[in-house]
């Protein structure tokens, strides 16, 4: 938590990864800080710039699919802080698979061919694409692990009308597509990701961040039909790389299991990759930013003031 109260300010809360100030019951300062999280556990170490890098990056997403749906986004008075509109958000996640890997890989070599309801085919091979992408939603946990759930549950359960339902699903379809278009131009595949909504009134808003290292996972595009054909492991840019090594160290969150010693190397490591990320789903050169938490939160009072009521 980078600073204690701000003007106005009606709540905070907490998450894995970022805290977030509720402003007058309108508007929402979310901070992204240097934690990392994994199979929902927050890992007990920080990472050098990752709140600016997945900051930075969903700000530019953002800006970039505003002509699919309206977004939340008002303003990042600071390299890890953006200001934006306050959504009711829905108790779900709509996750989207291009390609066969992560959690709908683990499901399908556990010999299970249904993932939220939506059947995969046969004869697949990891980090395979999908014939056509899927959308296999989650429940949002407000803690403890999200929980894998169909169309027809969400509907049922009431936490999503058929309509918004509906509104959803083609967001998400066009988002996706937006998002492997950019990863394309910048030689990359676009695997997998999530979104999350909220409305104001009737309108329905894409919140949080998307298409950032924590909610996505990217291939190199470059040789990857080659190390399918030959099963090599695809080159990935992704937070992936970190479950892998928790796994490999007999971690996954569950109860009795302990996280593994993260040296100063490999938390260097992790930064490098994230910055590696920026700069090839950017294309710009990342431009590390020092702020102290005194300079960042006279530009967040600044933010305020220019919201007027």
């Amino acid at each position: 938590m980078l600073v204690s109260k701000l003007p106005q300010q009606t709540a905070f809360y907490s998450g894995k990864v970022r805290d977030v100030y509720t402003i007058k019951d309108k508007w929402l300062v979310m901070i992204a800080s240097n934690r990392i999280s994994a199979f929902d556990v927050i890992l007990p170490k920080t990472i050098p710039f990752k709140g600016q890098v997945l900051n930075q990056i969903a700000a530019y997403m953002l800006e970039k699919t505003a002509d699919i749906c309206p977004n939340w986004l008002i303003s990042c008075p600071a390299p890890q802080v953006s200001i934006g509109k306050k959504c009711v958000p829905f108790k779900i996640e709509m996750v989207i698979r291009g390609n066969l890997v992560g959690h709908a890989w683990r499901t399908y070599q556990s010999g299970n061919r249904l993932i939220c309801g939506v059947a995969m085919p046969e004869g697949l091979k990891e980090n395979d694409f999908f014939p056509t992408p899927i959308i296999t939603p989650t429940t949002k946990a407000s803690e403890g692990h999200d929980e894998d759930i169909s169309k027809e549950e969400i509907i049922a359960k009431g936490l999503v009308s058929e309509k918004d339902w509906n509104i959803l699903e083609n967001y998400t379809q066009r988002l996706f597509e937006r998002g492997k278009s950019i990863a394309a131009k910048q030689g990359l595949i676009l695997a997998d990701t999530k979104y999350e909504f909220g409305k104001i009134g009737d309108i329905i808003y894409l919140m949080d961040e998307i298409h950032t290292p924590d909610s996505s996972r990217y291939f190199y595009a470059d040789g990857f039909e080659e190390r399918q054909d030959s099963g090599e492991r695809q080159k990935q840019l992704s937070k992936e790389f970190v479950r892998e090594w928790l796994i490999e160290n007999n971690f996954m969150g569950k109860e009795g299991q302990v996280v593994p010693e993260m040296t100063e190397e490999w938390i260097n490591t992790i930064s490098k990759r994230y910055i590696e990320l920026y700069e090839k789903v950017i294309g710009e050169t990342f431009n590390p930013i020092y702020l102290n938490e005194a300079e960042t939160e006279q530009k967040i009072i600044e933010a305020i003031h220019q919201l007027g009521e």
